[in-house]
């Protein structure tokens, strides 16, 4: 009942306030699931954006929740906003759960002529200026094609960042710009979309990018919707899945030893890419893409230079 009244409570903040015409135009897609505890405070963030998406797709995956509630609340309010539900598959879909929602919003896009189009988790806070902040790295950037800030979460009050290389934007934020998403063909519907849709643009030379100095807040650290063992499992196949090449997942492992949890970091991710060739799971259906990744993984373990350094 609590996040019901905090959405209310936003409606009421937000009602009456004229937005400016918004200088970039951009849609946000947001698959949810179960999200009541966080929705009301992403809202918040979204409403108080100094530059106002054109439309806010929330997708309601089939919670279980009150999630549907106040998402109706928000579409109810704001005509900009909303809301599609999709029945409840009984579980939740790593990877092509998302990616399928995801479709599922991209098909209710009534904004023909959009610049960017956003995927936004359900459970993000980040500052007034975060959208003005990163579309002004799009207009400096021209080959800039997919971007995102920086994921943090908080632990016993401080700041932890989520460590991944400067060109791996997490799929919990990602801006897609829109040439560079046509290219890519929309994304993979399997574990490994949020690193198989950067391959690819790379690949067509685009750069893809997370800002360092542009930070956004997880409300729930990355993997814990599943336990520990089976995020890392999952991690392993979709290195599978989008290709890699196997000495240099291996040389992945054997360097993740060092890192905690020790040996289980670098099983779990192994055990994955492992299954995927036991159990014959479909690769992406890209051989000049699969090409590429494992030449540009190669040159690395060499020591040269590739797309990534």
């Amino acid at each position: 009942m609590s996040n019901v009244l905090v959405t209310r409570d936003c409606d009421q903040e937000f009602s009456g306030r004229v937005m400016p015409e918004a200088p970039v135009k951009y849609v946000i897609i947001s698959p949810v699931r179960d999200e009541a505890k966080f929705i009301a405070l992403t809202a918040q963030s979204i409403l108080r954006q100094t530059i106002r998406p054109s439309e806010w797709i929330i997708v309601d995956d089939g919670s279980t929740d009150e999630t549907a509630k106040i998402i109706d609340q928000y579409a109810a309010e704001f005509p900009w906003i909303h809301a599609v539900h999709r029945s409840n598959r009984g579980f939740r879909q790593s990877g092509g759960g998302v990616v399928e929602a995801f479709n599922a919003g991209y098909s209710a896009i009534t904004c023909p002529d959009w610049e960017f189009v956003v995927k936004l988790d359900g459970d993000l806070i980040f500052d007034e200026k975060y959208f003005e902040r990163c579309f002004e790295r799009f207009r400096t950037e021209t080959r800039l094609g997919i971007a995102g800030g920086t994921i943090y979460y908080l632990v016993d009050g401080e700041e932890r960042v989520e460590e991944c290389p400067r060109f791996h934007v997490r799929g919990a934020t990602k801006i897609y710009r829109r040439e560079c998403w046509k290219e890519i063909g929309g994304l993979w519907q399997a574990p490994g979309w949020d690193t198989i849709d950067e391959l690819k643009a790379q690949m067509l030379e685009w750069k893809t990018e997370s800002f360092e100095d542009i930070k956004i807040q997880h409300q729930r650290q990355t993997g814990t919707a599943e336990n520990l063992w089976n995020d890392l499992v999952k991690n392993g196949l979709a290195r599978y899945i989008a290709g890699y090449h196997p000495l240099f997942l291996v040389a992945t492992c054997v360097l993740r030893l060092a890192s905690k949890p020790y040996v289980v970091r670098s099983a779990g991710i192994l055990w994955g890419y492992i299954q995927g060739y036991a159990k014959n799971v479909p690769r992406v259906d890209d051989p000049a893409l699969i090409r590429f990744v494992r030449r540009e993984q190669l040159k690395r373990l060499m020591g040269r230079q590739t797309v990534w350094n």
